[in-house]
């Protein structure tokens, strides 16, 4: 699964685990900016309903909403190159590019105080955050106010936690991936999830199975930018270059 998270994600997703077996293990490749983390949650709910074990495997990074699915597995497989992130909601405003609900606040907050002191500036700031109304501003707020419920859920839906590990790790990851973060591209890698408690298994970057993952993300990652959902016997890509055409 690479690419943005968001309501249509969930229809491509279910294709992708139509003959799961509740008996059987499950890995997913992730590379993902993020998007919208109740639909996140949605997913490790549906996948962890699929299978015996849930193993997220990030080549590359897992931003966001993709760190909220990939905090609800069995494991997570990270390598050298690989990057979790601060749970910051995300608001979409194309195909392919996001932007943060905290960056969003802060620039219609700096926009104010700037017109507050220099009313010229009001028509330059309008024409800057033109694609940013109210209502949006709204939604990002009450975004960010859901951000620690949205991990309680997606840590919750690993069947193998009870509700005292679940209470720690909330604990442990509130100030790192929500309140500390100052911008969505923080860095939150392997070694530090693993010392906060999550559940990584960090690859030995010379061993035959890194070797083979990160073959695997490169054909996907020549595509240029791209939404893939695929397994043996589906195959859904949508590059950005074809969009535009």
């Amino acid at each position: 699964m690479i690419g943005p998270i968001f309501a249509y994600s969930v229809e491509h997703f279910e294709e992708l685990l139509f003959d799961a077996s509740q008996s059987e293990d499950l890995h997913l490749m992730l590379v993902s900016q993020g998007g919208d983390g109740e639909v996140a949650v949605r997913l490790v709910r549906s996948a962890q309903a699929r299978c015996a074990r849930l193993t997220v495997i990030v080549p590359d990074y897992a931003k966001s909403a993709a760190t909220l699915l990939a905090l609800g597995a069995h494991e997570i497989l990270m390598g050298p190159t690989s990057d979790l992130g601060p749970v910051d909601p995300q608001f979409q405003i194309s195909d392919f590019d996001l932007v943060s609900a905290k960056d969003m606040i802060a620039a219609v907050e700096r926009a104010l105080d700037d017109v507050a002191e220099r009313p010229e500036t009001y028509t330059l700031h309008a024409a800057l955050l033109a694609d940013v109304g109210a209502l949006k501003v709204e939604q990002a707020r009450s975004a960010l106010a859901r951000t620690d419920d949205l991990v309680r859920e997606a840590l919750s839906s690993n069947p193998d936690r009870n509700t005292e590990d679940v209470d720690e790790l909330v604990k442990r990851l509130h100030e790192p991936l929500i309140e500390a973060p100052k911008e969505h591209a923080a860095i939150f890698g392997a070694a530090y999830a693993k010392e906060l408690g999550l559940p990584v298994t960090l690859c030995d970057p010379g061993s035959d199975q890194w070797k083979r993952i990160w073959r695997l993300w490169m054909h996907y990652y020549v595509l240029g930018p791209a939404q893939v959902y695929e397994n043996e016997y589906v195959s859904q890509v949508h590059r950005q270059s074809e969009a535009e055409a």
